[in-house]
């Protein structure tokens, strides 16, 4: 190493553009050289400041000025105001450049939910909606399946005949033909076994036959029964003047009464429908009953139990 005068280092400052100052670190010798100091000072002995001088250079970085390779002065106020400088410099380089990382890492991650279609957060509303829509459609079904096996009980009980003639006439076009008029009451009851829902009923109309040919008809009027309760109703089934159009003839008699028991069929269906969920969940029961009667005219006015006749489905 040339040690350089102190002319040719203010030359080589002035000249050059300033640049970081350079600090070596120097192993210690043993070797008597003259060491130079980094702003020109007057030369001293290695042997009376080595320790000093070799704690000093483990400690010293490398620090440059950003335009040029000339050496900074720690004495002067120029140089270290100027090192200062460049380190607010850089630490605010630094600072822009995170801030930038994070705007371009945000930028990414929005750019990769455009991409993937959805945002999270929506997906987790969406699932949410789903689950939801699951179980309330689980509820429902477990409903549905409770209520579907609760069939209301329909028990025919009696029919009471009030009166029953049969005789020649005509019909609404003048037509010969025998006329038929029965009256008759009917007893039954209905028991809805739903322990969590009430139904609507209403009736198809109770049509009394006699072979193919119809000789009164009646009307049970609609009507709701509450959960686990039952009623008892009495209906009225009647025809008056019906003409029979040859279908009657056996049951035709000079005295209008036949002795020999007519059989006769009674048939209807009743509709049951309950309101479980709402709209939603809404089960219909259907109630077929169809009974055989064997009308005796010498007992009219005498009830005829049912309990035996009947038949139910649904």
């Amino acid at each position: 190493m040339h040690a350089k005068t102190d002319s040719s280092e203010i030359t080589s400052y002035g000249s050059s553009p300033p640049r970081r100052p350079s600090y070596y670190v120097q192993s210690p010798s043993h070797e008597s050289t003259p060491a130079h100091s980094p702003a020109g000072s007057p030369p001293r002995s290695a042997h009376g400041h080595h320790s000093r001088e070799s704690s000093t250079s483990r400690f010293s970085g490398t620090i440059k000025p950003a335009g040029g390779s000339g050496k900074i002065n720690p004495n002067d106020p120029n140089g270290t105001a100027r090192y200062n400088g460049e380190k607010g410099g850089l630490w605010r380089e630094g600072r822009t450049i995170t801030e930038e990382d994070g705007l371009l890492r945000e930028e990414m991650e929005d750019e990769t939910e455009e991409r993937e279609g959805i945002p999270r957060r929506w997906c987790y509303v969406i699932g949410f909606v789903l689950a939801f829509l699951i179980l309330f459609f689980f509820f429902a079904l477990i409903l549905w399946g409770a209520s579907h096996n609760k069939h209301p009980v329909v028990t025919m009980n009696s029919i009471t005949f009030h009166n029953f003639v049969v005789q020649a006439g005509t019909d609404a076009s003048l037509v010969p033909t025998e006329l038929s008029t029965l009256n008759s009451t009917l007893k039954l009851s209905y028991r809805n076994t739903g322990s969590f829902f009430g139904v609507h009923v209403s009736s198809m109309p109770l049509v009394l036959y006699y072979s193919q040919v119809v000789l009164a008809t009646g009307n049970i009027n609609n009507f709701y029964q509450a959960r686990k309760s039952q009623r008892s109703m009495n209906i009225i089934i009647g025809g008056n003047m019906v003409p029979l159009y040859g279908g009657g003839s056996t049951l035709s008699s000079t005295t209008g009464k036949n002795s020999v028991p007519v059989n006769l069929t009674l048939n209807f269906t009743l509709r049951s429908r309950a309101y479980v969920l709402g709209k939603l969940v809404k089960p219909k029961f259907y109630s077929i009953v169809q009974c055989d009667i064997k009308l005796d005219q010498n007992k009219l006015g005498s009830s005829i139990s049912l309990k035996n006749s009947c038949q139910y489905s649904h």
